[in-house]
């Protein structure tokens, strides 16, 4: 069977890739390789610059050249790559030698070819290279996604600051807010996490076969190598630099990105559950699409499949995520291969979390809140007022008010003339009595339009 979109095992190069095509050229195979060759570019021609004799520096013609051995890299180099990996049964060493092949037909870079992955470890080219796939995910994928979701938040936030909702806690009637503010409560959530997650460092090493630059000083026992390998990652990479390592960067980094990536998607899966919740009891109606189907059987329906999606790819993701941030900062003695399948994986993550932001802001976008019914649910939880009366009635020193509002409300209807008439038979000053009867539950949200807006 030839390969196809309807042939992938998994969804994301399925069913949605087309939502996920801005991650695949930094997430892929394709992107790992692309990186690799950078990595080793830049090591090369850093090499060239460090004042050997025995490797002058190059020309900017031979400079230029390398560069575009990463910039212009192609699907078919990373086919020529794979066929190379079929004899070599080893990615990086496949990576090493293409770039070798590449420098035939170019003399003054054939003559100094032993230096492309010069006293580097495997591990060397893969660490760099990852930190550099996240870097570009994290910036050009996954923060965007988040700014769309909360730029849209925001918006709605304000919007409807100022319109009451009744609260459930516990699932039950509570002490009224406004839609707005519920939102808002998400978007400072939101903008905490997305902090967060574009605040992680990405460290990265170059020092070796098992971290202490035993080849490197073999070679050149006088050179301050850890200050060179430094120069590579911090000033070339635009990495931050790890000094302790065994052969490989111990991804703590890595997994303290994964775990503040998975913190934001369970806030947003909370959300997508609300929302659900919200739709279900009629607070919000979903814009419909000629042509959509919402049941093979009943065409009245119309589901919230967006946050259902959504939840779902969070809930994926959050699993792989968990799995990274345990197992990868773990690795017997100075190396073994366990996290590599496991990072092969990173982009199943990213796309998986992209996809759930994705179908979120869809989600998002077809809202419309339903003013009659959120009005109509105000109106019949009369009972929400017994929390204002019997706390003026603390202030007032009136005797057991909790409990007279408690014997009074509970477990019975209770009604604009039932909870005024309670009002009018309190020995408050008139004034209070006076804005007592003026309370709906309506206007009972306290400070929820302010804080709403102001978010």
């Amino acid at each position: 069977m030839s390969f196809s979109a309807l042939a992938a095992l998994s969804p994301l190069d399925g069913r949605y890739a087309s939502r996920l095509a801005a991650l695949r050229p930094l997430m892929s195979e394709l992107g790992y390789m692309q990186r690799r060759v950078q990595v080793e570019v830049t090591w090369f021609i850093a090499l060239s610059d460090a004042g050997f004799a025995e490797f002058p520096p190059l020309s900017e013609a031979a400079r230029t050249a390398l560069h575009r051995l990463a910039t212009d890299f192609s699907e078919a180099d990373g086919e020529a790559v794979k066929d190379i990996e079929k004899v070599t049964n080893h990615d990086v060493k496949a990576v090493e030698y293409w770039i070798k092949a590449r420098l035939e037909g170019e003399p003054e870079l054939l003559a100094a070819a032993e230096f492309v992955h010069f006293a580097c470890t495997s591990e060397d080219i893969n660490n760099t290279s990852h930190a550099l796939m996240l870097r570009a995910a994290r910036g050009e994928g996954l923060l965007p996604a988040l700014d769309a979701i909360a730029l849209r938040m925001t918006a709605l936030a304000h919007e409807l600051a100022g319109l009451p909702m009744l609260s459930r806690t516990h699932g039950q009637t509570a002490s009224p807010t406004t839609v707005g503010k519920e939102i808002a409560n998400v978007v400072a959530r939101l903008k905490t996490a997305r902090e967060r997650i574009a605040a992680v460092p990405l460290p990265a090493k170059m020092n070796g076969a098992v971290g202490n630059y035993n080849a490197h000083l073999a070679a050149w026992p006088a050179v301050d190598w850890e200050a060179f390998s430094r120069g590579v990652v911090e000033r070339a990479l635009g990495l931050p630099f790890n000094a302790y390592t065994t052969q490989i960067e111990p991804h703590d980094g890595m997994a303290e990105l994964f775990d503040a990536m998975a913190r934001c998607n369970t806030l947003l899966t909370d959300w997508a559950r609300d929302v659900w919740g919200y739709i279900s009891l009629g607070y919000f109606k979903q814009k419909t699409k000629p042509g959509e189907v919402g049941s093979s059987t009943m065409p009245h329906k119309v589901n919230p499949i967006d946050f259902e999606n959504a939840e779902g790819n969070y809930g994926l993701a959050n699993a792989l995520l968990a799995h990274m941030s345990q197992k990868l900062p773990i690795s017997r003695w100075q190396r073994d291969l366990t996290d590599s399948t496991v990072l092969r994986n990173m982009g199943v993550a990213f796309g998986h979390t992209v996809l759930a932001h994705d179908s979120l802001l869809r989600g998002l976008d077809k809202l419309q809140v339903d003013e009659a019914r959120l009005a109509a649910d105000l109106d019949g939880a009369w009972e929400v007022l017994a929390e204002p009366i019997q706390t003026v009635m603390r202030r007032y020193g009136l005797p057991e008010p909790y409990e007279q509002l408690k014997a009074f409300t509970r477990g019975q209807p209770m009604t604009r003339d039932l909870m005024q008439g309670f009002i009018q038979g309190l020995a408050l000053p008139e004034a209070e009595k006076a804005r007592l009867l003026a309370m709906t539950p309506a206007t009972y949200v306290g400070a929820a339009e302010a804080l709403a807006r102001r978010v």
